[in-house]
């Protein structure tokens, strides 16, 4: 009984704290309803919504391909992009989503 106690206890535990883990990410706006992209950091993506991830990952891919001065979308590429930032920023908390994307485009860099 004791060990059946435990065991439900425990997964109110997870479903408590998995239910409230994700935050939308216009908990990090400022006052004039900016979001600080360069502030952002692993943690924050990782505990946000599908919707946000995907929003933030299209307003990078865009940034970044400004910044390259490219005006093309690759679809099936940034969406594995997308995955392995999440990945990456779950296993690297403490980070800054733009160090972790320059890790990220390194690392496809030298397999090219």
């Amino acid at each position: 009984m004791r060990f059946a106690t435990l065991t439900v206890a425990a997964m109110i535990s997870i479903m408590a704290e998995s239910a409230s883990a994700a935050v939308g990410l216009d908990t990090y706006v400022d006052k004039n309803g900016y979001l600080d992209v360069q502030a952002l950091t692993c943690d924050q993506l990782a505990n946000t919504y599908q919707e946000d991830a995907n929003a933030l990952a299209f307003w990078y891919s865009g940034w970044y391909n400004g910044l390259a001065k490219k005006h093309y979308y690759h679809m099936t590429r940034s969406k594995g992009l997308e995955h392995e930032l999440i990945v990456y920023c779950k296993a690297h908390r403490d980070q800054k989503i733009i160090h972790a994307l320059d890790v990220l485009f390194k690392e496809e860099r030298d397999k090219q």
